[in-house]
This record gives structure tokens, sequence and C-alpha cells, in this order.
């Protein structure tokens, strides 16, 4: 199968009302700025806060994305460590017409990679010729796919690419010297985007994109196309706000980024909680470090 995920995608948050409900006039603004320079945008991944959002904010969240994003590719989150469960949710975003689904491995059950292969291919099967893209992130889910059942993945045509979040470099580079023919590598973390592009991965899925588009997308660009000492020279002047994002649990520090930027609000979802003030400081200082204007600011 055929399907190109490369480039800057942006992993977009999902903005709420102070009163907890869909925020979609800031979410279809959001959309539009990211997609003026993005090429692959995300909805409903763990930036997206994908647990706690359901029904028919799903369907309303990916058409708003497909109306908003100006021919660049869609990609929604549709995994789940109930089988059954991520099957509809990509089934339905298919329906709705994304590009892809990104399908984080099952967290929880931690299943043996038979059982993961196994996952995968219920998926396919739910929604015939939509391209998966398997999203291992080991921190959330206590399971690490290394590049052993990594293949067994790939035996299936609609499995075209992994976002690789593990933050180990070595794995990483091994993906990438075993990568099959027409599969993709893709960076899951800003702080990685530059390494795991220097090894062999084809693009970035990022949070800071949703505050920085333009910038973003310059690092993937320069690093794809080997111009390594600026690609270098920019990450260095992005790092201390790519390190306040995690500062603890995102999207909290993302959100507290785009009140700040007057982008959109800062309301979270239980179990997720604001950020404490030493953490909206540091944010607050690397956007200035960088020039930027924040007219949310008390």
């Amino acid at each position: 199968m055929n399907a190109d995920f490369s480039g800057l995608g942006v992993a977009l948050a999902t903005p709420f009302t102070p009163e907890g409900t869909l925020d979609l006039p800031a979410y279809r603004n959001l959309v539009r700025r990211v997609a003026a320079h993005a090429d692959v945008l995300v909805v409903l991944g763990t930036t997206g806060e994908a647990p706690t959002i359901h029904g028919t904010e799903r369907d309303t969240l990916i058409a708003a994305t497909l109306e908003e994003a100006g021919g660049k590719r869609v990609v929604a989150g549709t995994g789940s460590n109930d089988t059954a469960a991520a099957a509809a949710m990509t089934r339905r975003a298919q329906e709705l017409g994304v590009h892809g689904a990104l399908v984080v491995t099952p967290y929880y059950n931690k299943p043996t990679p038979r059982g993961l292969a196994a996952h995968y291919a219920a998926l396919a099967d739910a929604a015939p010729g939509l391209p998966l893209i398997a999203y291992n992130v080991p921190g959330r889910t206590g399971l690490n796919v290394l590049p052993g059942g990594l293949a067994l993945l790939w035996e299936n045509p609609q499995v075209v690419a992994v976002k690789e979040s593990s933050g180990n470099l070595a794995q990483i580079a091994e993906i990438a010297r075993t990568l099959p023919p027409g599969k993709q590598l893709i960076s899951g973390d800003d702080g990685f985007a530059l390494a795991s592009i220097a090894v062999g991965a084809v693009g970035l899925t990022s949070v800071l994109g949703n505050l920085l588009p333009r910038e973003s997308k310059a690092l993937v660009d320069l690093a794809r196309a080997g111009r390594m000492e600026e690609a270098r020279a920019l990450n260095a002047r992005l790092l201390p706000l790519m390190d306040a994002l995690f500062l603890e649990s995102s999207p909290g520090p993302l959100k507290a980024g785009l009140r700040l930027m007057g982008l959109a609000g800062d309301t979270l979802r239980l179990p997720l909680v604001p950020p404490e003030p030493a953490t909206v400081g540091r944010m607050k200082a690397a956007l200035r470090g960088l020039g930027v204007d924040l007219p949310g600011v008390e």
C-alpha cells in the first residue's frame, strides 16, 4: 500500500471552553493556522486528549479537521486497548474521510507480538484499504514494540508507518535499518526529530507545531534536506521550548502556551489538571526567548 505521511505532522490540541465542552471555533482557528505549514494534521491523538473525547465529539472534530485542512492529509487517532472499540473508531474515521489512522499499541493489556499483530489485523479488516500508522509510546502504554515485533506488523499491508516515541535512539536507528520498502518511520518526539531524521525517519509528529508551525516545518525540512548545520542551530533555539512542553504530562504545558499566545483556552479534562505555576513560568520564558508575542499574559 502506497501512503505517504512524511514531513511535518502536528498532533493537534483540542481546545475546551471553561465549562469543559468542545471549543469548536478555537479548534478550527488552530487547524487553519497549523495547516498553513504542516504536511499532516493529526486529530484525536494524545495531544488532543483523545481518551476523554467520546461519541459525537469525535465525529465533530474529525469533520472540522477535514473541512479546515486545506487539502493537507488528515490522520485520526483511533487506538484503544479494546480491539473491538478501536476497530469501530477506525471504521468510523474511514467513513468520515480521513487519509489514515494513528493506532497506539494497546495499553495495560500488554499483548504479545502475535497479539499485537492480530490487533492491527482486526483494525485493517474493519477499515479495508485505510493506511494504519502504528504508534509506539512505551512511556504511556507499558509496551515497547521492538524491531522484531514491528517486523510482524509490517507483514500487514495496511500498516504503512510507525510513529516512534520510545526515546531510544539505538532502537530508532535499528528500525530505520530494517525498514521494509514502502514503509515509513516517523519521529514521535520533537526533541528526537533531528536525530531520528538523521538515522532514517522521514518526518515528525509534533506537539511544538501547535505553537510554532512555521519553525517546526523549517526544522523538519532542513533535516530532511541534509542541511544539518542549519537544522542543529534551529533545534538549539527551539530546545528550551521543547523541554518546557514536557515538564508535566502533555498537553498541560502546551495548553498553557496556547493561552499565553492567545490562541485558545487552557482547560483540560480530568484526570489531567493545569500545570504548576513554575511550569507555566518556564513556558512563558521559553516563548519570550524566541521572541513570541504573548497577548494572553496577565
